[in-house]
C-alpha cells in the first residue's frame, strides 16, 4: 500500500489527490493503466509531483492537443510504456447558429453539466464563434451527448462526434518582453507582462484571480523567480525567463506571454 497519509500531508486539492492516490494503488495491484477523470491545470500540477515521488508508478497527461488545458492522467506501473493513445479522449461538435445569441465558454460547460454531467468528464471547450464550440470528453459519453445536448442558451443544437484531425484549435501566440522593476514583487512583475496598472493587478491578486505555478498567490508582495508561470483566467498565461540585476541594483526580467 502506498503511504496515503504522509503523501496527502500538505497537498491542497486533498480530495481529487485521495482519489488518484488510490487509482495508483489499483495500477500497481492489477498491472493495468489505470486513467483519471479530467484534472484542472493545479490538479495535475500536483497530482504529477505526488506520483513523482513514489517509485512503482509513473503518469502521463493528455488532454488531446498539446496546450489543452484540462487533461486526463494515465497511470501505470514504471515498467509499463505511456503515450498519448492510451488515453481514451473524444471529440465532439456542439454545432448551432450563434449568430444572434453568441454564447461564451461558460455558457456551452453549463449546457453539458445541465445534462448531468460532472465536472471531470469533460475536457476543453473551444468556442468558434457563430458556429457552436467543440468540446472533449470522455468516449462513454459520446451517445449520451449526442442525444441530450439539444439547446445552448436559445440556440437548438446537433451535437456528435468528430474526428480528431477536425480539431479546431488555435496555436497560443507567443510575445517577448523584457522589463525592468524595482524588485520581484508578483503585482510590479505581472502588472508588466499583462499591461496594466499595478493597482488593478493588486485588485486582482487579492480576489484570488491569480494563479503562480496554478496555485492561487492572494499576496501582492509574493516573490517570483525564474522559471515561475503566472496564470489569469481570460488574460492568459506569463512565463518569467532570465532575471539578470542592473548597475542600478534594479532586476531586469525577462518575460514570455501567452494569449
Amino acid at each position: 500500500m502506498l503511504p496515503k497519509d504522509d503523501l496527502l500531508r500538505s497537498v491542497e486539492n486533498r480530495d481529487c489527490l485521495a482519489r488518484i492516490l488510490d487509482q495508483a494503488n489499483q495500477a500497481i495491484k492489477t498491472w493495468e493503466i489505470v486513467v483519471t477523470d479530467f484534472l484542472s491545470p493545479p490538479e495535475q500540477v500536483e497530482a504529477m509531483a505526488t506520483l513523482g515521488r513514489l517509485s512503482d508508478v509513473h503518469s502521463l497527461a493528455w488532454g488531446g492537443y498539446p496546450q489543452a488545458e484540462r487533461q486526463r492522467l494515465a497511470i501505470a506501473r514504471t515498467d509499463i510504456p505511456l503515450d498519448p493513445s492510451q488515453v481514451p479522449l473524444a471529440l465532439l461538435t456542439v454545432g448551432g447558429n450563434f449568430m444572434f445569441d453568441p454564447a461564451t465558454h461558460g455558457d456551452f460547460l453549463g449546457a453539458l453539466l445541465g445534462t448531468g454531467l460532472e465536472r471531470g468528464q469533460v475536457g476543453d471547450i473551444i468556442v468558434l464563434g457563430e458556429r457552436g464550440a467543440q468540446a472533449i470528453a470522455v468516449p462513454e459519453l459520446v451517445e449520451f451527448l449526442s442525444q441530450s445536448l439539444t439547446q445552448v442558451r436559445s440556440v437548438p443544437v446537433k451535437t456528435q462526434p468528430l474526428d480528431w484531425d477536425q480539431l479546431r484549435v488555435r496555436a497560443p501566440q507567443k510575445k517577448q518582453l523584457t522589463t525592468v522593476e524595482a524588485s520581484l514583487r508578483l503585482d510590479a512583475v505581472a502588472s508588466a507582462g499583462f499591461g496594466m496598472s499595478r493597482s488593478k493587478m493588486a485588485d486582482l491578486i487579492g480576489s484570488g484571480d491569480v494563479r503562480v505555478n496554478w496555485k492561487s498567490i492572494t499576496q501582492a508582495s509574493h516573490a517570483l523567480a525564474t522559471g515561475d508561470l503566472i496564470a489569469i483566467r481570460g488574460k492568459g498565461r506569463l512565463e518569467i525567463g532570465e532575471v539578470a540585476v542592473t548597475k542600478k541594483e534594479r532586476y531586469r526580467i525577462s518575460l514570455t506571454r501567452y494569449s
